[in-house]
């Protein structure tokens, strides 16, 4: 899909410096940092979302971990004592 965008004189001075830097085109430049842009937000998102859904999920039945419980889990992460995750509680 061909689409258009503006962008001001010292960006496309910047791109265009940065394409023959990287021996890309341009295009390639602004194609590859748009689809960067995307998969950022989108992971952001996402993150968003699951944290929305895990304070509604507490909001209606009050389990949880605490920062404590959390750490300590973590912490027997790669050793000899590793362990599953802590059940949530009220």
């Amino acid at each position: 899909m061909a689409t258009s965008i503006k962008i001001d004189n010292d960006l496309k001075f910047r791109i265009q410096h940065l394409a023959e830097l990287r021996h890309r085109s341009a295009h390639w430049i602004m194609r590859e940092a748009i689809r960067d842009y995307v998969e950022r937000e989108e992971s952001r998102e996402s993150f968003k979302q699951e944290a929305l859904a895990s304070w509604q999920a507490y909001q209606e039945t009050g389990k949880h971990l605490t920062g404590q419980e959390v750490g300590d889990w973590l912490n027997t992460w790669g050793t000899d004592t590793d362990q599953k995750a802590p059940e949530c509680h009220e």
